[in-house]
């Protein structure tokens, strides 16, 4: 069992198939990889009789990426197409397309294929045991660099460590919830945003499935190291002010040593010992300089986020939507029961 799985006698099996499914896709410049993916949802689309949504949604893309999504919402009528005014990060548009579905059950996954579509069945099952959180987690991570793989490695055991919070290890954002699950996900709405800590928050019934994760089927990866970091940066200052904390330590630390290097100094001007203070003195104003703009920097991080909710701006704009696969389908229904 999982650190996040649920006792079997905790939950309420549901026995029944999902009344409506929601996909959400977030897609950046992703025009290489989008023919294979919408012959592969169409082949899952294929498997269930309820109702089914597929939310993809544009995070302002400068390649074809919206052209094709636009003619994919009027060729399938299961695809709904959402265009953001701009590129709001990935973790905005996983967001702004849960905040755009309606099914029952969502599940989030990525456009390059690295999180196999066909795994969602799976994933229904667990949901009808009971559990409103299926993750997934990758036992195999083809096709990415050992930096890669070293540096989630220790990010997930650091963060469990310094924020309390036991975010599963070698997962992404691929998950199917519950709608329960994913109406509380929605009522947090802070601006940097580390979408599976949340939902490790907000509790539930949580289980893993595991996977082996393919290579990208086409193009390059949109999180570079770069964004990793900064993804990681946001997850700590999110959940936890250990870093404030640390800071408050190091200056401890630093003061202290600087109240010892005065005693030293001063026994030595008793005893008579007397040497050039260059070389000391320098390393004292590059110490204390260096500790005093970490400090300001662990500082400025907090208060820039401060700043930034305050100004309570909308987490994103949509410039179009086309399609509405749900409201269609029930609206189906009605017909076909005389309302």
């Amino acid at each position: 069992m999982t650190a996040n799985s649920s006792p079997a006698s905790a939950r309420t099996p549901r026995h029944r198939e999902p009344h409506s499914i929601s996909l959400v896709i977030p897609c950046y410049n992703e025009e290489d990889v989008l023919p294979e993916l919408r012959r592969r949802l169409q082949e899952l689309v294929s498997q269930y009789s309820c109702p089914v949504e597929v939310v993809l949604v544009d995070d302002g893309s400068k390649d074809n990426t919206w052209s094709l999504l636009a003619q994919y919402s009027r060729e399938d009528k299961f695809i709904k197409a959402v265009r953001l005014a701009r590129n709001f990060g990935h973790q905005t548009a996983i967001t702004c397309g849960l905040d755009q579905t309606r099914g029952e059950v969502v599940v989030i996954l990525d456009a390059d294929l690295q999180d196999p579509p066909e795994l969602i069945p799976d994933m229904i099952k667990d949901w009808r045991d009971g559990y409103d959180v299926v993750y997934g987690q990758r036992k195999v991570r083809h096709g990415e660099s050992f930096a890669k793989k070293f540096f989630a490695f220790a990010f997930y055991r650091t963060f469990e460590k310094i924020a309390g919070l036991k975010v599963p290890r070698d997962t992404g954002d691929f998950r199917l919830m519950d709608r329960r699950a994913v109406n509380a996900l929605q009522s947090l709405r802070e601006r940097h945003r580390f979408v599976r800590g949340m939902v490790s928050w907000i509790g539930y019934h949580q289980k893993a499935l595991l996977y082996d994760r393919p290579e990208r089927f086409a193009g390059t990866t949109k999180y570079p190291f770069r964004k990793s970091l900064f993804l990681a940066i946001d997850a700590i200052t999110s959940f936890t002010y250990a870093p404030l904390r640390l800071a408050s330590y190091l200056g401890i630390a630093t003061s202290a040593l600087a109240f010892l290097y005065i005693f030293v100094v001063i026994a030595l001007k008793i005893l008579g010992i007397s040497f050039s203070g260059y070389t000391s003195l320098m390393a004292s104003i590059l110490l204390l300089g260096g500790v005093q703009l970490t400090v300001l920097g662990i500082l400025g991080e907090y208060v820039g986020r401060i700043f930034e909710q305050g100004q309570q701006r909308p987490l994103y704009l949509i410039d179009t939507i086309q399609g509405e696969p749900l409201e269609s389908a029930q609206h189906s229904s009605c017909k076909a029961c005389g309302q």
